[in-house]
């Protein structure tokens, strides 16, 4: 007989992996990363829901939650198990809104607080039955958002097993989807209600799929079955289960009756839902059934999380390894680009056109400001230059991870953020140049705005200006011409740096911001270890 561990080191552990699995995130549009998502989320769903609240609660009620696809009569069928209208159906789809927890009410306290389905708000109804009385509304649950779970209460139903009607699980409406799958992670018992022309869609066999995954107490109902074919529907329903390695599932077939025909508004006669009540029942009450199911539900999903557990590590190590991918390439975009500018320098690519026009008419045609000018606007399209090609590198075509993490390139405030550092850049060679002529001893003070724009050229030109340096030591002497142009040149490279690094960080600033790191992977294994180890 299955039996569950409820050992507090085995409840530590699992609380550990399941702050991992919170805390794992994938953020890159990557092949596998939805299905990622997804499996974090369902396995959130699974642990906070049922796995934990089960473990420390073994003696709780049985949840059956009675899932399906749009209009396969669920909430007719959990109306007519319990006797009496507890939720809505009808014709118009998606009928279940807000999902429906039926509950004798001894049990009615289980399910009150946030035991399972803590993310879910309770609704509250007049109390029938001897159930408890409403509780205060607290202050602020008018404006709770939170999707709602309403609390119903019949004495019709045995102690020890509690029946939820779930929103359609392929509802037009994806929080509707959404929530019927969290529903069904709570469950101790999955009744899957399907109908005579539908059972063999795809939808439903998802679920049986999973069901058969994590190994769980499933029990399988085809709804308004024509009489003509019973016994055709229940053969080929049956060889489906029987080729799905699910042969061994409890099937229940309701016929097509005028009460689930007229739009699904009455309850079914007792005799048509007989075989299952009793089977839920039998579950509820009988002893050893009832650990069976419990356990089995509560084991299946326990020895599931070692293959679920390694996916999402993986899928955490591929989001850390393209993370460091692009931010690698983005690293290498720029540090080629600086690597450009230098030997741009160098060679004197920036003493072209309006600049060498100037260069070459100076001092005659050409004041220093003019110079200075042109120079410092030749420097300015330089860098925008080096930008604009890290920034094409960076964009490989096909790549949706760089297209979607990385900041747009912004062409326009990148030359005005240029610009702004150029003049900076400026500034600080006009105080150095000031600096060194105040320090000249003999003769006449030089002109501090000549030395400026003699040193911009002598820093940009290349040896197309070799004159510059020239007519620096002509002016301050050999030695100090060389001391200002050391002190430039490490000026020059400071404003590239500050540019090229500026423009590289905020291409990559989301990708920062994601804080995908290796930390994922080695925590979900390690958690998994653990858990392992204890079971």
């Amino acid at each position: 007989m299955a039996t569950l561990d409820v050992r507090p080191r085995l409840l530590d552990a699992l609380s550990a992996l399941r702050d991992r699995v919170d805390a794992a995130r994938f953020p890159l549009p990557l092949p596998g990363a939805a299905r990622a998502r997804r499996n974090r989320v369902e396995l959130l769903a699974q642990l906070d829901d049922y796995l934990v609240p089960r473990l420390c609660a073994p003696e709780a009620p049985l949840l059956a939650v009675v899932g399906g696809s749009t209009g396969a009569g669920k909430s007719t069928l959990v109306n007519s198990l319990v006797g009496r209208r507890v939720t809505e159906a009808g014709v118009l789809r998606p009928t279940t809104h807000t999902p429906v927890l039926v509950c004798h009410p001894d049990d009615h306290h289980w399910f009150a607080g946030p035991r399972v389905l803590p993310a879910l708000r309770r609704v509250w109804v007049p109390s029938q039955d001897g159930a408890p009385a409403e509780p205060p509304v607290p202050e602020g649950a008018e404006d709770d958002e939170r999707p709602g779970l309403r609390i119903e209460t019949d004495r019709r139903l045995p102690r020890g097993l509690a029946l939820l009607d779930a929103p359609d699980i392929d509802s037009l409406v994806a929080r509707n989807r959404e929530l019927a799958a969290e529903l069904i992670c709570a469950a101790d018992i999955w009744v899957l209600v399907t109908t005579a022309t539908r059972y063999a869609d795809a939808v439903p066999w998802h679920l049986l799929r999973a069901a058969k995954e994590y190994d769980v107490t499933l029990v399988t109902v085809v709804d308004r079955v024509p009489h003509q074919v019973t016994g055709e529907v229940a053969r080929q329903f049956g060889a489906l289960l029987e080729a799905a390695g699910l042969g061994d599932v409890p099937r229940f077939t309701i016929p097509e009756l005028p009460e689930s025909v007229a739009g699904g508004s009455g309850l079914l006669p007792v005799t048509a839902v007989a075989g299952l009540r009793s089977w839920l029942i039998q579950r509820a009450q009988d002893p050893a059934s009832r650990t069976v199911a419990r356990a089995r539900t509560a084991n299946g999903v326990l020895a599931s999380l070692g293959t679920r557990l390694p996916g999402l590590a993986g899928a955490a190590a591929i989001q850390h390894s393209t993370a460091v991918r692009l931010l690698q390439r983005a690293e290498d975009a720029y540090g080629r680009a600086a690597e450009r500018v230098r030997r741009d320098a160098a060679a004197g690519e920036a003493l072209a056109g309006d600049a060498l026009t100037h260069w070459r008419g100076y001092p005659r045609d050409s004041t220093p400001e003019e110079l200075l000018t042109a120079l410092t606007n030749a420097f300015t399209a330089l860098l925008g230059c080096a930008v604009d090609a890290a920034d094409e590198e960076i964009a490989v075509p096909g790549d949706p991870a760089a297209g979607a993490v990385l900041a747009p390139r912004d062409a326009e405030g990148a030359a005005a953020r240029i610009g702004v550092a150029v003049r900076h850049w400026r500034r600080c060679l006009e105080e150095i140049a000031e600096e060194e002529v105040r320090a000249v001893e003999r003769g006449a003070p030089a002109d501090a705005d000549r030395v400026t724009a003699l040193l911009a050229a002598a820093l940009l030109g290349g040896r197309r200006a070799h004159a510059a340096g020239e007519g620096l030591a002509e002016v301050l002497g050999a030695q100090r011409a060389q001391r200002l142009r050391d002190r430039g040149g490490v000026l020059l490279d400071e404003c590239m740096e500050r540019v090229l690094d500026a423009e590289r960080d905020r291409r990559t600033a989301p990708l920062d911001a994601l804080d995908v790191t290796p930390d994922h992977q080695v925590e979900l294994i390690a958690a998994l270890s653990v858990l392992q180890k204890e079971r």
